[in-house]
This record gives C-alpha cells, sequence and structure tokens, in this order.
C-alpha cells in the first residue's frame, strides 16, 4: 500500500534536520576511529605474537 504524504506545515520538521545536520558527524568519526583502533590493535597483536615471537628475522 502506498501511502501519500501529510499536508501540513513541515518548517518544524526542517528545523530538526538543521539541528542535527549542525552538530556534525561526530557518530561517523567515532565509528571510523574505533575501526582504525581495531585494525591497529589487530595489527600489533599480529606482529607481537608471530614475528616477534619467531625472532623477528
Amino acid at each position: 500500500m502506498i501511502q501519500e504524504a501529510p499536508e501540513g506545515d513541515f518548517s518544524g520538521d526542517q528545523q530538526r534536520v538543521e539541528a542535527v545536520v549542525a552538530r556534525g558527524p561526530g557518530g561517523a568519526f567515532a565509528v571510523a576511529g574505533l575501526a582504525v583502533a581495531i585494525v591497529l590493535a589487530m595489527w600489533l597483536a599480529f606482529y607481537l605474537l608471530v614475528y616477534v615471537a619467531r625472532g623477528g628475522t
């Protein structure tokens, strides 16, 4: 079933959207930072547990 958008004043919705956009992409930066931290931790674990454990040469 297709629903049509209700008729009315959307100025309140527009103000809420502008407030969210004004705060910036903080959540996206947090997720990206967490992903980078996980990758670096995995690389460090591999380096210490495999490469250095074998003698490093």
